[in-house]
C-alpha cells in the first residue's frame, strides 16, 4: 500500500527505520543493503563524523559523486545533529569556497579529483578535509554506533545552496520537518510502494534529488543511485534493475525521448516525475507515446518550499501546460499586489505557506526578509509564507497554470542561475567591462544563456569562451555572445535588458 500522508514530523533519521527491515534500501556499485543495513550505516557514519570532533549545529559539506557515503549522509549528519551542506559536483572550486566560507563548514567530505582542484585559500581555516577514497571506509565502518536521534523536528539539519538573483550563491536554511513532510508528502501523493526501485539521477546537491532518496525510503523502498553520462547510462540501468520510478528535468527527457528504448526497457516504469521547468507540449505528447503505462507527472517547486503543486497524471492528457494543484502539507494562494487572493482566471503571485516552507536564508536576513513573509490574511496557515515572484494563474477547477518569473533569474537544465553570478564571471575574466546576461526560452535546455557584451581587449572572445569553459560548470555556459560596441542604456542609465532581451527574442525568431 502506498504511504500514508501523516503529518506529524519526527527528526530525519527516523526515516531509516521505516519499511521492511529485510526488503532492499539501496543498491550501489559496492552492493546491496536492505533497509536494517541502511539504519546500521547510518548509524556508524553519524559515530565517525562525530569522532571527527564535530559538534551539534556544525556543518558538514559534501562534494562527491553519488557512491553509498553520499546516499547516507543526509540521514548519519541529522543522527549526528550535524547540518548538512551538499555542494553540486558541477561546481568549480571559486564556488565550493564561497559555499564552505558562508556556511562556515567544520568538515568538508570530496572525492579525490575534485579535492585536487582546490586552491590555496579555497578552504577556510578551519575546515578540515576527508576524502571520500581514503576516509569513507574508516567514516562508514566504526565500530561504534549512534542511536535514533531525538531531535526537535523544528532543529536545522541542512543548507541548500541556490542561486540568487543578486549574485552568489545563497543557502536555504531546511529543519527536520521541512524535510521528513517533504518525503512523506512525495511518496504519498506519487503512490510509492515497498517493491518500487527508483533510479536517482537528480544531483543529490538539488532539493528534489536528495528527496529521491528520501521519499523512496520513507515508503520502505528501494533507491539506485546513478551518475550518468550519456542517456544510454540511465535506459541501460532502467531494463538492469527493473527500475519503476524516474525523475527528470526537461533537458534530461528530450534526450531520453531521442534515445532508442528497448520495449523490456519500458515496462517496468510506472512513473515519471518532472521538475526544474516546465514541460513543452510537445515533450508531453512524446513522453505519454513512449511511456503509455507510466503515470508522469509535472510538478512546481522552489527550494525554499522545496515542492508547491503536482499535476494529477490522469489530467496531462487534457491539461499538459497545467502545474496542478498544492501538494500534500502545503497552502498554495494566488495573490494581488495588495495580498488579497485573486479572482479565478485572473494573474497573481504565487504564495506558498505551512509546514514546508523553509526557514529563510543562512546568515543574510535582507533576503530572507523580501522572500519569506507573513502569509496573506486569507491563508489557512499562518506565520511565515515564501513569496515565489512567479506569476500564475488559477481556473474555475483549481488548476494552476504557470506564467512566468518577475525577477530575472535563469533556469538552465533544471539549475536556477544568477545573471549576477554569470555577468560578474564575464568581467572578472577581462575580456569585457561591461556585460548582460539573460535567458531565452530552449526546446533542450528549458532556458539557454544569451550574453550581449562590450569588449574591452583585441582577442574579448577567445578570452572570455576560454574563462568560462575554465571557471564555469557547464550549465552555465552561454550559448550566444553578442559583442557590440555600446550597450543600450535606459533613462536612469542602467544598462536596458528590456531592449537587449527584445533584440535577442527578435534574432531567436529570425534564426529559428
Amino acid at each position: 500500500m502506498p504511504v500514508a500522508a501523516d503529518p506529524v514530523p519526527r527528526p530525519l533519521d527516523h526515516l531509516s527505520l521505516r519499511g521492511d527491515r529485510s526488503a532492499p534500501a539501496l543498491v550501489d556499485r559496492t552492493g546491496l543493503l536492505d533497509h536494517a543495513g541502511l539504519d546500521e550505516a547510518v548509524s556508524r557514519l553519524a559515530a565517525g563524523l562525530r569522532a571527527r570532533k564535530l559538534q551539534p549545529g556544525d556543518r558538514v559539506a559534501s562534494w562527491m559523486a553519488k557512491g553509498r557515503l553520499a546516499c547516507i549522509l543526509p540521514l548519519a549528519a541529522a543522527r549526528a545533529g550535524l547540518i548538512h551542506v551538499p555542494i553540486n559536483p558541477q561546481l568549480k572550486h571559486h564556488q565550493v569556497s564561497h559555499i564552505l566560507a558562508d556556511s562556515g563548514a567544520r568538515l568538508l567530505i570530496a572525492g579525490k579529483g575534485r579535492a585536487a582542484t582546490l586552491e590555496a585559500g579555497d578552504r577556510p581555516t578551519g575546515c578540515a578535509l576527508a576524502i571520500e577514497e581514503e576516509d569513507g571506509a574508516a567514516l562508514l565502518s566504526t565500530d561504534d554506533r549512534l542511536p535514533p536521534s531525538a531531535a526537535d523536528p523544528s532543529d536545522l539539519t541542512a543548507i541548500l545552496y541556490t542561486s540568487g538573483s543578486t549574485g552568489r550563491p545563497k543557502g536555504v536554511m531546511l529543519s527536520h520537518a521541512n524535510l521528513w513532510l517533504g518525503a512523506i508528502s512525495v511518496a504519498h501523493y506519487l503512490g510509492l510502494e515497498g517493491d518500487d526501485r527508483t533510479l536517482a539521477v537528480l544531483p543529490l546537491s538539488f532539493d528534489y534529488g536528495q528527496n529521491q532518496l528520501l521519499s523512496t525510503w520513507a515508503a520502505g523502498a528501494c533507491v539506485h543511485p546513478l551518475d550518468y553520462l550519456t542517456p544510454r547510462d540511465v535506459i541501460r540501468a532502467v531494463k538492469r534493475h527493473g527500475i519503476t520510478t524516474l525523475a527528470g528535468v526537461p533537458p534530461l527527457w528530450i534526450q531520453l525521448i531521442e534515445a532508442d528504448w528497448p520495449a523490456d526497457a519500458i515496462g517496468s516504469l510506472r512513473r515519471l516525475t518532472n521538475t526544474g521547468g516546465r514541460m513543452s507540449l510537445s515533450l508531453v505528447r512524446r513522453l505519454r507515446e513512449l511511456f503509455p503505462e507510466a503515470r508522469l507527472f509535472s510538478m512546481y517547486g522552489l527550494t525554499e518550499a522545496f515542492r508547491s503543486t503536482f499535476l494529477d497524471p490522469a489530467l496531462i492528457d487534457a491539461h499538459p501546460d497545467s502545474i496542478g494543484k498544492a501538494i500534500p502539507f502545503a497552502e498554495i494562494l494566488v495573490v494581488r499586489p495588495d495580498g488579497s487572493v485573486s479572482d479565478d482566471n485572473e494573474p497573481g503571485e504565487l504564495v506558498h505557506a505551512g509546514p514546508l516552507v523553509a526557514q529563510g536564508y543562512w546568515h543574510d536576513p535582507e533576503r530572507t526578509a523580501l522572500r519569506f513573509r507573513p502569509a496573506p490574511a486569507d491563508a489557512v496557515h499562518g506565520g511565515i509564507a515564501v513569496w515565489s515572484g512567479d506569476t500564475v494563474v488559477r481556473d474555475r477547477a483549481g488548476l494552476l497554470r504557470f506564467i512566468g518569473r518577475d525577477d530575472e533569474m535563469m533556469k538552465v537544465s533544471g539549475n536556477r542561475i544568477s545573471p549576477t553570478e554569470i555577468e560578474e564571471a564575464a568581467i572578472a575574466s577581462g575580456a569585457t567591462a561591461e556585460v548582460v546576461a539573460l535567458g531565452l526560452p530552449d526546446e533542450r535546455q528549458g532556458q539557454a544563456i544569451w550574453l550581449y557584451a562590450r569588449p574591452q581587449v583585441e582577442d574579448a572572445d577567445e578570452r572570455l569562451r576560454d574563462w568560462f569553459r575554465r571557471n564555469l560548470p557547464s550549465f552555465m555556459q552561454p550559448t550566444r555572445i553578442v559583442w557590440q560596441e555600446e550597450l543600450p542604456r535606459n533613462a536612469n542609465g542602467k544598462l536596458d535588458r528590456v531592449v537587449l532581451r527584445a533584440e535577442a527574442l527578435a534574432q531567436a525568431e529570425k534564426d529559428a
